[in-house]
């Protein structure tokens, strides 16, 4: 979060500075299978980010001696384009930012995806973030469970992931980029929405056990608006076929 120095008023007359109420999702927009050379892929449109998605795989894992003879295993590459803000990404390879969203999104795929049914191969996820606005681990994670289920890659549940956060006494979801750098409070989850099962819970700040509550509640009703984003996404390929 950046200094409370210069931190801007993010709550004027009741509204957010993009107008939103305190519950409300920017607006998305999800469309599948828009690469020809990935198993599966999705293009994602949330409020100002721009997220693409695509998926390789299963096939033969490399090398050979990362291999498990009972199961597949997951490599996942989260990368922001170098003209996807205004921040500073001209350095060559990963920041550790992007090694820890790799990170947690591959732990969070391979809670859902049917790995014993693919021994000793590898599936391969990458999300590339074309624009950035806020919240885009939640973006990219949403996008690629859409790209994972064009390729036809067995899963558990259709997850989706965005985030709660604070503004002073306000308790806020889908969080953008200027709240996110001054909010109190920031928390990105990934839900499996068959059980609500919590599949990443991560927070900057704090929050109270009431606010927290209100946070998830929040969240899980968004869920139903996204989950369905996405079912209507797969859908669509189907149709126009």
């Amino acid at each position: 979060m950046a200094s409370s120095l210069n931190k801007p008023e993010l709550i004027v007359n009741g509204k957010r500075l993009d107008g939103r109420d305190f519950d409300e999702l920017r607006e998305l927009r999800i469309e599948a299978n828009v690469l020809k050379n990935a198993e599966g892929s999705a293009y994602l449109e949330w409020g100002n980010n721009r997220v693409l998605a695509a998926v390789y795989g299963p096939k033969e894992a490399m090398p050979k001696h990362m291999a498990d003879p009972t199961k597949a295993i997951i490599k996942c590459r989260y990368s922001m384009a170098p003209f996807s803000s205004l921040e500073e990404h001209s350095r060559s390879g990963p920041n550790r930012r992007a090694i820890e969203i790799s990170k947690v999104t591959k732990e969070v795929f391979e809670n859902v995806i049917m790995l014993n049914d693919f021994p000793g191969s590898e599936i391969d996820i990458f999300i590339e973030i074309l624009q950035s606005d806020g919240g885009t681990r939640a973006a990219g994670i949403t996008a690629a469970s859409v790209a994972l289920a064009n390729a036809g890659i067995k899963m558990r549940d259709l997850v989706y992931a965005v985030s709660a956060g604070r503004i002073g006494e306000h308790v806020v979801l889908d969080v953008n980029m200027i709240e996110d750098n001054y909010s109190d409070a920031d928390m990105p989850m990934a839900i499996g929405p068959r059980n609500n099962d919590v599949l990443l819970l991560q927070m900057d700040g704090g929050l109270t056990k009431e606010e927290f509550n209100k946070a998830v509640a929040m969240i899980l009703k968004a869920g139903e608006k996204i989950s369905s984003v996405q079912r209507d996404a797969l859908k669509k390929i189907y149709v126009e076929e």
